[in-house]
């Protein structure tokens, strides 16, 4: 049964304030003339140079921390606080100013948002096994490690992955009745749906997971301000257009859902409801954008558009890049690229998986493994299965 396509997105929840400046000012020297008057003496200098290193890299540290790591590092739920301890929100790592105020506000929904997060992680690494770039996690502050620095399409798909993973994890919560802000789905009733079938049941609430997932992953971005037309500025829009695409995937593939009531099977009633599509069917969905992503640039206006004009503009469900990908086929510190040094790969595919295109033509080394599977199974009366193990010997394969 297909559903409506007229349902619009639901509206938002509210864009949270964002708190002015990003920090105090520390100390003011008073010096006339050009410099006020007085010269500053070598410890000023020294003093004003450390400092201003200190910023960059507090910055660049911040930046390096991600909401991602709620996946790392498990949630309490809040009926495991312990009286007198420190809140949640402030021991939660990698939360912007934004993130931490809707912490606060809804504090039970974190736990699922890491859940959501671990789900994004865990289809990411699926969908990327055969390549290159396999979705490796690095530590448990940035998760991904440096290689998110860089805007490329693989950068793209983590970021639209997750978003989908907090909309998957959200949406179900509301359903199984473990948030207090929101239980089960309204969607009006289809108008395809047969008349004699009833539209009731409890089905996933995809509109509010959709609204707080906007507002929570978003949150991080809104808050940034920086110049128009500045690459930094490039880089925010392209992880709010792939933070969207991720959403309405799982949004726009929720689908009815109907269950039989009669006499023997008859199947003469059917109550249906609405329900999210299986995550690897969104996970599939989006390496198909990944695929057919659109490279773009900044303009001096503030606006993505795209490098090639000859291509067709990408809707809100495409993801986007602007920068090239590296090749990952060596280990650099700079990109964050981990290589494929010891990789295992397939000696006989053509593909990315396949050893020439994996190694990087480096070359493979071949060694033998024992691998143990059941096997001569047989069914006995009643009613279990029995199986021996048995050991085979296999050839395998792992990059120079």
């Amino acid at each position: 049964m297909t559903r409506s396509t007229c349902r619009p997105l639901p509206e938002s929840l509210g864009t949270p304030t964002r708190e002015s400046g990003e920090g105090a000012l520390l100390w003011k020297l008073s010096v006339p003339g050009h410099w006020g008057g007085l010269r500053p003496t070598m410890p000023s200098l020294l003093l004003l140079f450390t400092a201003a290193l200190l910023s960059s890299w507090v910055h660049l540290l911040i930046e390096a921390n991600s909401w991602w790591s709620l996946a790392m590092n498990p949630v309490q739920r809040p009926e495991m606080f312990i009286i007198g301890a420190q809140p949640v929100c402030s021991q939660l790592p990698g939360l912007s100013p934004g993130q931490r105020k809707l912490c606060q506000l809804y504090q039970e929904h974190m736990a699922y948002i890491g859940e959501g997060a671990k789900t994004g992680i865990k289809e990411c690494q699926h969908q990327f096994r055969q390549r290159r770039w396999n979705c490796s996690t690095v530590d448990n502050a940035s998760v991904f490690g440096r290689v998110m620095q860089i805007g490329s399409r693989e950068t793209a798909f983590t970021y639209a992955v997750s978003a989908a993973g907090v909309v998957n994890a959200i949406s179900r919560a509301c359903r199984e009745g473990e948030l207090s802000t929101c239980g089960c789905s309204r969607t009006a009733r289809p108008k395809d749906l047969p008349r004699d079938w009833l539209w009731g049941g409890c089905g996933d609430n995809v509109e509010y997971g959709y609204r707080f997932a906007k507002e929570f992953v978003d949150a991080r971005e809104r808050e940034k301000n920086f110049a128009k037309g500045s690459e930094e500025q490039g880089r925010v829009l392209m992880n709010l257009q792939n933070n969207e695409a991720g959403r309405r995937a799982v949004y726009k593939m929720a689908d009815v859902a109907c269950k039989c009531h009669g006499v023997s099977g008859s199947c003469s009633l059917k109550t249906c409801w609405l329900q999210l599509a299986e995550f690897r069917k969104v996970g599939d969905r989006l390496k198909e954008k990944y695929d057919s992503a659109a490279a773009m640039r900044i303009t001096r206006k503030g606006r993505l558009e795209l490098v090639n004009s000859r291509f067709t503009q990408p809707t809100p469900e495409d993801l986007v890049y602007v920068d090239p990908s590296p090749d990952y086929c060596l280990r650099n510190e700079s990109t964050g690229s981990l290589g494929t040094q010891g990789r295992l790969c397939n000696k006989t595919s053509e593909g990315m998986d396949g050893c020439e295109l994996m190694c990087c033509g480096r070359g493979y080394n071949q060694f033998k493994s024992v691998q143990v599977e059941r096997c001569h199974c047989k069914f006995h009366w009643c009613c279990f299965v029995k199986c021996k193990k048995c050991a085979e010997i296999v050839d395998q394969y792992i990059c120079k």
